[in-house]
């Protein structure tokens, strides 16, 4: 969401005063702030979801640096993007009702994506010309804390590059074309299961070729084949447009194929798993794509359709993977891909294939 003179028209939301916050604090850059606890405020006590909503969709902070060193500008992955604070997390703890009802109201008050932030042992920031510093001095943290803000702003980026992208689309877009990275921890090989699809490339993103997309009864299928009961479903999808009787599928339309085998079954038993996925054309206009396998280590991969053909822009087109493998009484894990080549080359669009046990892989 960019920047304009006047608030988006389908923004609801309010600043809500509280303890050590009026609402005068909210301002073209912070729209919004709501705190989910009968006292205290939105006020962000100890700094985590100030310094990763910085981290989505900070602005630009001129003379930011370490004790002089690295001087630059200081931003976020979409500087331009507007925030609203949603505090769902006390020093006393956190509820899961609190954290849902934070989420509801953020879609409620029109909100585009929504970035859920968890505290982590510990913290610091430094911003501007002013440099803070804990007492612990400057860390270098990783985790999901640090990784959810990074992509939660390049989903930002792609949402104000490509309004008439789902969100689904979106993160098709910013899976499919990642890069590897294969150092895990003790300098071990890296499978998805660690990295997930890989690193984010933003600039491919913005044009990744296709795109796996997921509709809201694709969801509702999903939860249809966990046997949720048509009260629970209406409950998630506050909507009686769904239901069970359409279709019940395990099976996701999601960038990436995991098949599970029981480790406890006798050792050399050959099992196959059958995926069904849809891609959709949102490059320009006529177009071919070939199918390249890296089958996982002690696997067979068959994909077909082979080729993929489109003739315009926003096509879809269905394909099949089987994968057959055989339990290990080990528990091991390995990891392949499939990439779809488009014609020109332009275009690889990878998905991770993993075969794991299903608890307690090595």
């Amino acid at each position: 969401m960019m920047y304009t003179s006047k608030l988006p028209s389908k923004w609801k939301g309010t600043c809500q005063e509280g303890q050590d916050f009026n609402s005068s604090l909210c301002n073209s850059k912070l729209i919004g702030a709501r705190y989910f606890n009968k006292v205290n405020s939105a006020r962000d006590t100890i700094g985590h979801g100030t310094h990763t909503t910085s981290t989505a969709a900070g602005n630009y902070v001129e003379g930011a640096s370490f004790f002089g060193y690295a001087d630059g500008v200081a931003r976020g992955m979409a500087p331009r993007a507007r925030v609203a604070m949603y505090k769902v997390i006390w020093d006393e703890g956190r509820y899961a009702s609190d954290v849902l009802a934070g989420m509801d109201q953020a879609v409620a008050d029109g909100g585009s994506l929504v970035l859920a932030s968890w505290i982590p042992d510990d913290y610091t920031a430094a911003v501007g010309t002013n440099n803070l510093l804990s007492s612990e001095g400057f860390n270098l943290i990783s985790g999901t804390s640090m990784a959810c803000p990074h992509a939660s702003g390049v989903a930002a980026l792609l949402r104000g590059a490509h309004p008439e992208w789902s969100h689904a689309a979106i993160r098709s877009a910013m899976m499919t074309t990642t890069t590897e990275l294969d150092v895990g921890r003790n300098f071990t090989a890296a499978s998805p299961l660690a990295m997930g699809a890989g690193h984010i490339v933003p600039n491919l993103a913005m044009d990744p070729g296709l795109v796996y997309d997921v509709t809201p009864q694709d969801y509702v299928s999903l939860l249809c084949s966990m046997n949720f009961t048509r009260n629970q479903i209406m409950t998630i999808t506050r909507s009686n447009m769904y239901d069970c009787a359409n279709s019940s599928s395990l099976d996701l339309n999601y960038p990436s194929f995991v098949a599970f085998y029981d480790k406890n079954v006798t050792t050399g038993a050959m099992l196959t798993h059958r995926f069904r996925r849809v891609v959709t054309n949102v490059g320009d206009g006529r177009t071919r794509y070939e199918v390249k396998v890296t089958a996982p280590m002690g696997t067979k991969v068959a994909v077909w359709p082979q080729s993929l053909v489109f003739g315009k822009k926003n096509e879809r087109r269905d394909y099949y993977v089987d994968i057959t493998y055989a339990s290990d009484g080990e528990g091991m894990v390995s990891h392949g891909s499939i990439v779809w080549v488009e014609e020109s080359g332009k275009y690889n669009v990878r998905s991770p294939i993993v075969v794991a046990p299903t608890s307690g892989g090595k």
